[in-house]
């Protein structure tokens, strides 16, 4: 349906549309995205964009350049302010077959002689002759050729101060040369004067109303006396224009933007009208490259932790500010960085909390008495072509996501062999045992192995012959997001409340309990081996150590110590 026929249908569908003006796409989407049923392309709004005053400053050309940005940016009907029509009946004609074929749905056309002066200006507003606007109307609709196009004429015979009498009288003649509605504008403090209007007129087409100065009658109002349309005709203009003078002129003030964070929209508000989200599917469909997913598990209570306990109080780990970001927005900046399109996040403990644009958040209802595994497999529709999973406590160097994506197993994880050299630490690791690399006798290896077929892995290895920590990175393809499906089912089924490796039950497995078991499987993992380059965050000095980092980033990596 093309929206000259959808503001057709409207029109006999509802008792009364209410439109509200627009001078730009940001406008016009925060218009739609309230309910509205139109969008009114302002002739004062645009030309007060553009810096000029509202007097046929601009050209037809102007204005129509910025209602069709307008009308793209929406699937609401656009009614547009055309002033006097440019000029005369031949300006009329081009106007009306350049804005039809634009994909406008109607036009407004005002009876004051051109140039025009905004109704609001005292001074100078002098009327059309009768005959020659009709002659306007009638050249108007012999140029358009869809008859659902409509044709408004504007009456400012009350503006200008020429009475009732010559309003009713231009009203008659203007639906006699088949305007299709009929605006009633007046700069009267309440609606009386356009209720009589109403009362008195004896034709039929719709009413229409712009109510700027008798700005407490209702629509419901207006309905109840006629009219069809109501037209809020500048309002988000003035609105924005008073917000940027009272923001601008603070930042003036204080020497910054600290004060007026908290009253201005967010970027991701801006991102969200701007409608980034959608991007970013266009991209995953269309670039050509195999799309990179990402989950991160995020279900657990770490106020167990007695460093964290205090830092944290009642909010998820992915919620604690490092320099300024949560942890969790960081992480999906490196994610992002990394190619990664589609993300996922499996909240638990206080999982209203958290807050993240552009992600998908799966809740696991089950994380007092489950573990990493099943919050994994909330994501399981996540898993596609590629894969990342990375723990929530954790921040690593970007370098490190860009050699995984490199690997060409169909299961890596990260192991850093830096752990031995590391102090003591109260929590236990993930430690892993890979299979030594076997480089002939006496023969040099021209490139650094980096990665190693995984053994076993778990916490309860010996840690005098772990050789690696695993970080909580792990990169998937196709075949390996099958495997790890078709595993834990099958784990589920066989080890129903029974011990699971390291854990009590499958029910509680970690997903170093799954790995091994896909690795008893046959199935192959494999490793990247790294050294430093992460970070754990498990303690205030993990905190501080990251802080410091993402403060003065060239000074070190964020490694462990």
């Amino acid at each position: 349906m093309t929206k000259t026929s959808t503001l057709k249908e409207l029109l006999n569908q509802k008792s009364i549309l209410r439109i509200v003006g627009a001078h730009n796409a940001l406008g016009a989407k925060l218009i739609e995205r309230h309910g509205f049923e139109g969008i009114w392309a302002s002739g004062l709004e645009i030309s007060a964009a553009h810096g000029v005053p509202d007097a046929n400053i601009l050209t037809m050309t102007e204005n129509l350049e910025d209602a069709q940005i307008i009308n793209d940016a929406t699937k609401l009907p656009v009614i547009c302010d055309c002033d006097t029509g440019y000029g005369n009946a031949s300006n009329v004609i081009h106007m009306v077959r350049k804005y039809e074929a634009a994909g406008l749905a109607a036009v407004v056309i005002e009876d004051k002689r051109f140039p025009k002066v905004n109704s609001f200006i005292p001074g100078r507003q002098e009327l059309a002759p009768i005959d020659e606007f009709c002659g306007k109307i009638e050249a108007a609709r012999n140029a358009r050729k869809n008859p659902d196009f409509c044709i408004f004429a504007r009456i400012e015979a009350l503006i200008a101060g020429w009475g009732l009498d010559e309003a009713l009288k231009r009203s008659d003649a203007y639906e006699e040369a088949g305007a299709d509605g009929i605006v009633i504008h007046s700069k009267s403090k309440t609606p009386d004067e356009i209720f009589m209007f109403a009362e008195k007129r004896r034709g039929k087409l719709p009413l229409i109303a712009i109510p700027t100065t008798y700005y407490q009658v209702t629509a419901d109002e207006l309905a109840a006396h006629g009219f069809k349309i109501v037209i809020y005709a500048n309002h988000g203009l003035r609105a924005s224009l008073y917000a940027m003078n009272q923001i601008i002129g603070e930042i003036a003030r204080t020497g910054s933007t600290k004060s007026v964070e908290n009253k201005i929209a967010s970027l991701n508000d801006v991102f969200d009208i701007q409608g980034m989200a959608d991007i970013g599917e266009d991209e995953k469909k269309f670039s050509g490259k195999e799309p990179i997913r990402a989950i991160i598990p995020a279900a657990s209570d770490y106020r167990s932790q007695p460093d964290l306990r205090e830092l944290l109080g009642n909010q998820p780990l992915s919620m604690l500010e490092i320099a300024g970001k949560t942890l969790l927005d960081r992480q999906m900046d490196l994610l992002r960085s990394a190619g990664a399109t589609d993300i996922c996040v499996i909240g638990g403990y206080q999982s209203s909390q958290l807050k993240v644009k552009g992600a998908q958040i799966i809740t696991n209802p089950d994380y007092e008495h489950s573990s990493t595994a099943q919050s994994i497999m909330y994501a399981e529709q996540h898993f596609g072509s590629k894969c990342i999973i990375t723990y929530s406590d954790i921040m690593f160097d970007r370098s490190i996501l860009e050699q995984l994506l490199e690997s060409t197993h169909d299961f890596t994880i990260v192991i850093d062999r830096a752990f031995q050299t590391l102090p003591e630490r109260s929590k236990k690791l993930d430690l892993v045992i890979v299979e030594k690399t076997k480089t002939p006798s006496g023969a040099r290896n021209l490139e650094p192995e980096l990665f190693h077929r995984v053994l076993k892995i778990g916490k309860q290895l010996d840690q005098r012959k772990a050789s690696h920590e695993f970080i909580g990175v792990t990169f998937f393809k196709k075949k390996g997001g099958v495997e790890l499906s078709k595993r834990w089912k099958e784990a589920l089924a066989k080890f129903k409340g029974k011990p699971f490796y390291e854990a009590d039950s499958v029910e509680k497995a970690g997903f170093t309990d799954l790995i091994q078991y896909l690795i008893d499987c046959e199935f192959p993992i494999h490793a990247l081996e790294i050294n430093h380059g992460w970070s754990e965050i498990h303690s205030a000095s993990d905190i501080e150590r990251i802080n410091t980092y993402f403060r003065n980033p060239s000074q070190e990596h964020a490694s462990k110590k």
